[in-house]
């Protein structure tokens, strides 16, 4: 039908040029807060493109809930301008009549958010986990790049190295300057290795000096050794953490329906309801008064988005406290957007008989 073909290609584009704005806005800043982690010594730089992709996919389906919901409003909102939708009144479509075409043109969109949901979205923070964890595991002293100050990951420890061997077990020329107030340290070394002893790996320097300051008596103490231990970090053998449940696959936290897992399962699902339930929302918010060219329609959705995502969030939150069940979490919210939707359509399609209403009866 013309109808459904024109409204299916206009929505398609303005969905491609919303996702192309968000896409862009999101991964910039994403890629400002990664080179900052980078900067920080949380993650390795060698990685940040890969973190960088671990994450945008991470939040590619709320990306693409809000731009399905945009290209909605922004669509019909400007046929309502343009009197496109008195003609399509006048011809007897009511504003449910575009509900169709409008999934139409989403259910592709929506089976993308859900597999993205399900799969995609625990296998990158996963993924992201690992390569934070493993660039953690290393030591303090294999982060140090040669002829630059390297800070441990407690603050407390300044590393110093000349130069050092490929596997960044052993350095020549080594500095260490240690903060453990009232006293301050700073030990030199030709030479320093990694060794593992127990649940601690310890630097063991050769051939030199280390002199101690208290900062309360200032008293200074220098000594020389020809061997000397500092516990830099824990062993890479420690046993790994839980792995939490974002980077858990859906069906094993199916098999393990605890209160955590059920709040992740909450959010997954329903972030794919949301998405088909601003469907409904966008239809109902669209209208907009034809000889008044404004945006608050564009204004309002934003912030039935940013609420309703909120919402989410929250439920979340309650379940994994135990404060209501899933199943109720789900019903009630989801369930309750969904007919706010269609309550929001009909009450566009009838505005008109119920001003009328009021009117005939005091005649």
């Amino acid at each position: 039908m013309l109808f459904d073909a024109t409204l299916r290609r206009e929505l398609a584009r303005s969905f491609g040029a919303t996702l192309v704005v968000i896409l862009t806005i999101v991964i910039t800043m994403m890629l400002i807060r990664t080179l900052g982690l980078a900067a920080g010594g949380s993650v390795a730089p060698e990685d940040v493109v890969l973190l960088l992709g671990y994450t945008a996919l991470g939040h590619l389906p709320t990306m693409l809930a809000l731009s399905l919901f945009v290209a909605v409003v922004v669509s019909l909102g400007r046929m309502y301008r343009d009197s496109e939708m008195a003609i399509w009144f006048a011809s007897g479509l009511g504003l449910g009549r575009f509900v169709r075409p409008v999934l139409g043109m989403a259910w592709p969109v929506l089976v993308v958010v859900g597999a993205l949901l399900l799969f995609v979205w625990p296998w990158g923070n996963q993924s992201s986990a690992e390569l934070r964890s493993r660039y953690e595991q290393r030591s303090d002293l294999s982060r140090v790049a040669p002829g630059v100050f390297q800070s441990s990951r407690d603050g407390s420890r300044v590393f110093f190295v000349d130069r050092a061997s490929r596997e960044g077990v052993e350095g020549h020329n080594v500095f260490v300057l240690t903060r453990q107030p009232p006293l301050e340290s700073v030990v030199s070394a030709r030479s320093g290795q990694l060794l593992t002893e127990g649940a601690d790996r310890v630097l063991q320097l050769d051939a030199g000096q280390r002199t101690e300051t208290d900062s309360q008596t200032g008293v200074h103490t220098l000594s020389s050794f020809e061997q000397y231990r500092v516990v830099v970090g824990e062993s890479a053998a420690r046993q790994a953490e839980a792995a939490a449940p974002k980077a858990l696959p859906t069906l094993a936290l199916i098999r393990e329906p605890t209160l955590r897992h059920q709040a992740e399962l909450a959010w997954r699902f329903g972030l794919l309801l949301a998405a088909a339930n601003l469907l409904l929302l966008g239809v109902g918010l669209a209208a907009t008064p034809p000889r008044r060219a404004t945006n608050w329609n564009l204004l309002l959705a934003l912030l039935s988005f940013i609420v309703y995502f909120n919402l989410i969030n929250l439920s979340q939150a309650w379940i994994a406290s135990g404060k209501f069940g899933m199943g109720t979490a789900l019903l009630v919210l989801h369930g309750g957007m969904f007919v706010l939707g269609l309550a929001l359509i009909w009450w566009r399609d009838h505005a008109a008989v119920l001003r009328l209403l009021p009117r005939r009866a005091a005649a």
